[in-house]
């Protein structure tokens, strides 16, 4: 269990991976703060079941490709309990409507993934590192993928956008320590986008020497352990891929 009173903030909580990854931290004696963006509805159903479970939790709503947004997600993270332990950056942009190919390259639609999956998690480690850091044992645990050794063609900026939160963390491992470990979770096929049919997700999971896709609660597990054990581990980045990365 977490030490009582721990703090976690989940960016993107609200929905899919995000919601699995506050539920088990909130089983394990974490408060934590929900960011969504326009999942509201989604938010605040969520700090319902936390509250149920015993544990304090809040939404908090925030654009992160907006850069005028960092500053006040930490704030009022903090503002609502007085201090922050934990920080997840799992919030991705990924485009599914073929745009994201050298073909189709447009710099606006980049600069958003871009903001979104690496310049957020970077400004919201700038603005939290001191509250992370007050207690000694601060944890930041980014959502990167376990496609960045095999980038996607057909999603350019996604891809470059989790190799460059897999490099930053690695950097933010040296920068940070050692009040603050920060490890990366690299999910393979845990959850598919809705618009894949069922032959594009069973050619996929073909490739998966386990045999099947993971979970969300698979990802979640693997980061509660980061935030609660691991104590000697910084600068790491975990795949959670069924294998996929060795095939």
């Amino acid at each position: 269990m977490l030490p009582e009173n721990t703090v976690a903030l989940v960016t993107g909580g609200a929905r899919r991976v995000g919601r699995a990854i506050v539920l088990e931290l909130a089983r394990s004696g974490c408060d934590v703060v929900v960011h969504h963006n326009r999942s509201a509805d989604e938010a605040k159903s969520l700090v319902r079941e936390v509250q149920g479970l015993g544990r304090r939790a809040t939404a908090i709503s925030g654009d992160l490709a907006d850069r005028n947004s960092w500053q006040g997600i930490v704030r009022q993270a903090v503002d609502w309990c007085g201090r922050l332990d934990i920080l997840v950056n799992n919030a991705a942009a990924f485009l599914t409507d073929g745009s994201d190919t050298i073909d189709a390259f447009d710099p606006e639609r980049w600069e958003t993934v871009l903001r979104t999956n690496l310049l957020a998690p970077a400004g919201l480690c700038h603005h939290a590192r001191g509250h992370l850091a007050a207690h000694g044992n601060g944890r930041i645990v980014n959502l990167c993928d376990a496609s960045t050794d095999r980038p996607w063609p057909n999603h350019l900026a996604y891809s470059i956008s989790k190799a460059a939160l897999v490099a930053m963390t690695k950097a933010l491992a040296r920068a940070l320590a050692p009040q603050i470990r920060v490890n990366g979770v690299a999910p393979g096929i845990v959850q598919f986008p809705d618009d894949y049919d069922a032959e594009t997700r069973a050619r996929l999971i073909r490739r998966v020497p386990l045999g099947r896709s993971g979970t969300p609660e698979d990802v979640a597990v693997l980061v509660r352990f980061l935030a609660e054990e691991g104590n000697y581990l910084t600068g790491q980045i975990i795949a959670v891929d069924g294998g996929r990365s060795l095939a």
